[in-house]
């Protein structure tokens, strides 16, 4: 039936155009029930519930047992936590088991069966989804009193796979490791050397003040090794030191010498590897991502040519405008992308499409998403338009800064003068009169700028939006003062009304004002640069930010496995090295607190066991050496590009330009060229073309 060919080719030219916007492979089912199958399953509806669904049960440990619903993690002041009964945390589990059972078989079913043996992601997948399912039987069936939870380690896992940008950033990572290697094997001989130059030179002697040294630090050779280690961290610098030093300054030349080598000299080293072979990988990756989207809009033309308005006796494929106006209008992409290409289309005099010109009008998709802000309002009044001009001046927005600098200044002289001051002799009349005046100063600035602006260009722009709302809050609290406490007047200091003091209120409004402050931002270009560079970090690093989750989500979750039951209180005082056991018991009581942990370094758990320095050498290595290595490179990718960006075009400012993680390669991607695409298309497994 030439009418059901026409709609099929029709929507597989949509699903291969999506495809190509998401950055997706096109190697799926592609009959008409699978495709309506894919959309769905794709559709933000199905995407949002495997989302929520992952977030419910990665946040069950914050309540399974031991939970962290406690204020306080110190188990010498909480309370006996709430821990949900056997089966309810289970219940929800398997209820999100169940999703993922159906996320893997609709992910396999699309693939098809000789796809499926190929993608090692979706065998993991079910493999994870069979030892969490045998886990959570062999739970139940211990009441769940058992001690060791596999499936809580795994559960980071169904973040991992649900993204393929955390996908390609862990291969990376992977490919960058040989490399990290060599730089981490020349730190372990560092490490090496200088333990044994240290047991040398502080062995136990007759003098009593060197034997500090020896035992406190070096005592045997895990103690030196780990007092290094740390060393490396500046975690107990100067501390490991000083009682050396307190005997004979010379000393010091050992721990400047260790110190200069491994921090400035390997450890900025390993960054250095690290940006340039990392750099080189996600590269490649960004690489195969724009060759997935040149061969998803190829596969759309290969359909469309397909369909009965081509002439028969054309010697090459075209595609007629009729044909992917139809197709446009129903693919969900960015409007601006969409109209973009739909305003290229008509403006073309061409019916017919050649491969090359198909290909053009999706470039739109590689574009800076461009944002130009709404033109200002035009009065017809002589004074209206003086008026504009004048609030609508960037010397006016220097002005609100210079203001705002002077509202510091006096919240300063007044914190600095009252500090001292009991909350009785405190006199809040001054404070509360400037901050009065100051925040109608914002008011009208706010009034005035979108009376020159107009309302909708001035909340275009994200500082005004920022300015606007904090102004906006002082002056709610500003009048729920008032209300409550009445105007400032001297000996302003009334005894405590509602839900907050009037101290308490006067802070939280001086709290805001000092974060008002940061309006000055956009003015201090290499400042907004910067700020800049690090929100697109947050914005476009996704992946990266789901990756350290998973990092902290395992080790947090074997550490609770590892330590729980390990460390009892020892009372309300702290004594010396009982202090990391105390430390421990805060740590790994919960969830939450190991979270905490993850963040922080425990110095010595000698007293628990000496195998437990593994995990957290692990911890180290992981998060400090190779995390935080991975995101300066990526720091100064992004910073260097946007340098590079300013240097050579000057912004102009009613436009925003809003980069992704590919659009920053752009430049130095190759195109795939007629024959790679035409190879890798005929290699489809579910594809039949015509030619």
């Amino acid at each position: 039936d030439p009418g059901a060919d026409n709609d099929l080719y029709i929507n597989q030219a949509i699903v291969f155009i999506e495809d190509a916007i998401q950055y997706r492979s096109i190697n799926h089912r592609v009959d008409s029930k699978s495709l309506w199958l894919y959309r769905w399953y794709y559709s933000r509806t199905c995407q949002w519930i495997l989302g929520l669904t992952i977030t419910i049960i990665l946040a069950l440990a914050f309540v399974e047992k031991p939970s962290s619903l406690t204020i306080t993690s110190d188990v010498r002041y909480r309370l006996p936590a709430w821990n949900p009964p056997c089966g309810l945390t289970e219940s929800v589990e398997l209820l999100c088991f169940l999703v993922f059972v159906v996320d893997v078989s609709v992910k396999s079913y699309l693939i098809g069966w000789e796809e499926f043996w190929k993608n090692k992601w979706l065998m993991a997948y079910i493999l994870t989804l069979i030892v969490s399912l045998t886990d959570w039987i062999v739970s139940l069936s211990f009441f769940c009193t058992e001690n060791v939870r596999i499936r809580r380690i795994l559960r980071p896992f169904f973040l991992l796979q649900n993204s393929s940008m955390m996908k390609k950033t862990l291969k990376s990572i992977n490919s960058t490791l040989p490399e990290m290697a060599s730089v981490v094997l020349l730190l372990a001989v560092h490490l090496s050397l200088f333990t044994m130059f240290a047991m040398l030179l502080f062995a136990r002697t007759k003098d009593g003040q060197q034997d500090k040294e020896w035992m406190g630090y070096f005592r045997n050779l895990p103690d030196s090794l780990t007092s290094l280690l740390v060393l490396l961290t500046t975690a107990n610098n100067p501390d490991v030191m000083i009682p050396a030093y307190s005997k004979n300054r010379a000393y010091s030349i050992f721990f400047i010498l260790f110190t200069v080598l491994g921090n400035l000299f390997l450890m900025n080293l390993l960054t250095a590897i690290i940006y340039n072979q990392f750099r080189g990988y996600l590269l490649k990756s960004v690489q195969s991502s724009l060759f997935r989207r040149r061969l998803g809009i190829r596969a759309a033309f290969e359909v469309l040519s397909s369909l009965k308005e081509t002439p028969a006796n054309a010697q090459q494929s075209y595609v007629s405008a009729g044909a992917l106006l139809r197709v446009l209008q129903k693919v969900e992409m960015d409007s601006r992308c969409k109209q973009a290409i739909m305003r290229s289309l008509k403006t073309c005099s061409c019916d017919q499409l050649s491969a090359s010109q198909f290909q053009k009008l999706f470039e739109e998709l590689d574009k800076d998403a461009i944002k130009q802000h709404p033109p200002s309002p035009e009065y017809q009044s002589h004074f209206m338009q003086k008026m504009q001009f004048a609030f609508g001046h960037s010397y006016f927005g220097y002005l609100g800064n210079v203001v705002a600098l002077a509202n510091i200044v006096s919240i300063c002289v007044v914190l600095v003068m009252d500090a001292d001051k009991q909350p009785s002799e405190r006199d809040d009349f001054f404070l509360g009169a400037i901050n009065c005046f100051f925040i109608l100063y914002y008011l009208l600035e706010m009034l005035l700028k979108i009376l020159a602006m107009g309302l909708k260009r001035y909340l275009s722009y994200p500082s005004n939006r920022f300015d606007g709302l904090l102004t906006v809050i002082l002056l709610v609290l500003e009048i729920a003062t008032f209300a409550v406490y009445g105007f400032p007047h001297p000996g302003w200091r009334p005894e405590f009304l509602g839900l907050l003091s009037l101290w308490d209120m006067v802070r939280l409004v001086n709290m805001l004002i000092v974060f008002r402050f940061l309006r000055i931002i956009p003015n201090m270009k290499f400042m907004a640069l910067v700020v800049t560079t690090l929100l697109d970090l947050v914005k476009n690093l996704r992946a990266f930010a789901g990756i350290l989750v998973v990092v902290f989500y395992a080790f947090a979750i074997t550490g609770i496995m590892l330590f729980k039951g390990a460390v009892v209180p020892i009372g309300n005082y702290y004594l010396s090295r009982r202090n990391v056991i105390l430390w421990l018991s805060f740590l790994f009581g919960n969830f939450q607190a190991e979270v905490v942990y993850c963040v922080l370094y425990i110095l010595s758990v000698n007293l628990i066991c000496r195998w437990a320095k593994i995990y957290f050498v692990a911890w180290w290595l992981i998060s400090s050496v190779i995390w935080v290595n991975l995101f300066v490179a990526l720091l100064l990718e992004n910073f260097i590009h946007k340098w590079d960006r300013r240097c050579h075009r000057e912004p102009l400012s009613d436009i925003e330009y809003q980069r992704t993680v590919e659009l920053m390669f752009r430049d130095v991607l190759e195109e795939p060229t007629e024959e790679e695409l035409m190879e890798k298309l005929h290699q489809h497994p579910h594809l039949q073309l015509c030619r």
